[in-house]
């Protein structure tokens, strides 16, 4: 995904591939997570409005669970 401005999407850290769109809005920010599928489709599992620098650990737990269940009805 080097094409897309890191300011807009990166991967974070600690995670199970999962990546994050940041959206600002005025002076809302919103923050949608999700994971790379294959070379053409990533897959967004939840957004969520952000109001700190980190990155809630409820909601990438809640990422890669619906990672690991699309994954798996996927097979």
């Amino acid at each position: 995904m080097e094409f897309i401005p890191r300011e807009y999407f990166q991967k974070l850290v600690n995670t199970q591939d999962i990546w994050e769109v940041r959206v600002s809005i005025g002076n809302n920010i919103f923050r949608i997570l999700g994971f790379i599928d294959d070379a053409q489709n990533i897959v967004l599992t939840n957004g969520f409005a952000k109001k700190s620098q980190k990155t809630p650990r409820k909601e990438i737990i809640l990422a890669e669970q619906r990672k690991k269940g699309y994954l798996e009805r996927k097979k």
